[in-house]
């Protein structure tokens, strides 16, 4: 393993370059592939955590050149960040194959079980990083100084897909192109892309292991006040929300509107303390960094997928989406890309943890 480290890190833009080829190839592979799910979420699976492993490898590469060729020493702190990365990349397959042995109404045992192993990831990662907000999920290590940083951490993907390839079905690589298109074009408008695993090194180098002081709850607490009860309320409820969410559809069906409505509630009260952190008062005792306040605004986007779950898909947005398709359908090219367009949403709506948010 360290022989591949010492690889992966002298060959970081050819690893890119062979991720990204596989990526691709996916697109060539016969349709009768995806005449089962399994397959392609399992190799898209695969790919997934190739390509997270391989980041963390480069993000923890020694700024010492001499350690290069040494084993480094181990560290007590788990990396919940790439284990989160792992879980997002394998749940999609989790829940193919739940279903296709299970049935749709088991499939939800296992799903609750993959909601709380990642809540109990987030909720040490919370505690771990010294109550600090959790950027994408736990996804993206939250090592920011003060808002002034320019280096600001960044996560593959889109906020309607964290973390997910995308598979061989028509709808999965349509997923998997926009959000590969959307990556590349911030990685050429943003340079400070470039530099996150130098950031994320200096990170390391400046706090050891043994030197972080992590705050306990009670005196986090006492410091930050009144605030930081609102970042911790906010932080939970976000964690928790998923969990809740379903387990009340495995109690209640996806068609009951009990779920939809208590999970949008505790997004929005978690929501509305987490905003309320930006208001000149409590900003003066718990500044919220730039990442931070963009990883607000992402959540705040995320609310949209309520348009997309049962049992408002199914009674209002679905009926939306058909109508605007038969508007458009006369329109020479804008219809046929309506079309497409709808049938990808559809297509992905079928799948809980393509619409999660979580």
């Amino acid at each position: 393993m360290e022989a591949y480290k010492r690889w992966v890190r002298r060959n970081k833009e050819y690893v890119h370059s062979l991720e990204s080829l596989a990526n691709g190839l996916t697109w060539l592979l016969p349709e009768r592939f995806s005449e089962s799910e399994i397959i392609p979420e399992a190799v898209t699976s695969i790919l997934g955590i190739v390509t997270a492993v391989n980041e963390h490898i480069i993000e923890t590469t020694p700024t010492n050149p001499s350690q290069m060729h040494t084993r480094p020493p181990e560290t007590s702190s788990f990396p919940y960040s790439l284990f989160l990365t792992l879980m997002k990349d394998v749940e999609t397959l989790v829940e193919v194959m739940a279903q296709h042995f299970y049935g749709d109404d088991n499939k939800w045992n296992f799903i609750a079980a993959t909601e709380a192993t990642k809540v109990l990831a987030r909720l040490a990662l919370l505690r771990n990083s010294g109550y600090k907000m959790l950027l994408h999920g736990g996804e993206t290590v939250n090592d920011e100084k003060g808002p002034n940083n320019a280096n600001q951490p960044q996560t593959r993907g889109h906020p309607f897909q964290q973390g997910r390839n995308g598979h061989f079905t028509y709808e999965g690589r349509a997923l998997a192109a926009m959000s590969r298109f959307g990556e590349n074009a911030r990685m050429i408008s943003d340079p400070t892309w470039f530099h996150r695993a130098e950031h994320h090194q200096r990170a390391i180098t400046q706090l050891p292991e043994t030197d972080i002081k992590r705050p306990t709850l009670l005196s986090f607490l006492s410091e930050k006040g009144l605030p930081g009860g609102l970042l911790i309320m906010g932080e939970v409820m976000f964690i928790a929300r998923p969990l809740v969410y379903v387990l009340l559809i495995r109690k209640y069906g996806s068609r009951s509107w009990l779920p939809w409505f208590v999970s949008l509630t505790i997004d929005v009260i978690g929501m509305s303390s987490s905003t309320m952190l930006l208001t000149s008062q409590n900003a003066r005792k718990l500044h919220l960094s730039d990442p931070e306040k963009d990883e607000l605004r992402r959540r705040k986007l995320l609310l949209a997928l309520y348009l997309m779950r049962d049992p408002c898909f199914g009674k209002y947005t679905r009926r939306r989406l058909e109508s605007t398709e038969k508007t458009l359908g006369h329109v020479p090219v804008v219809g046929f890309l309506a079309a497409k367009l709808i049938e990808l949403l559809v297509g992905a709506q079928t799948r809980y943890t393509y619409m999660s948010g979580s």
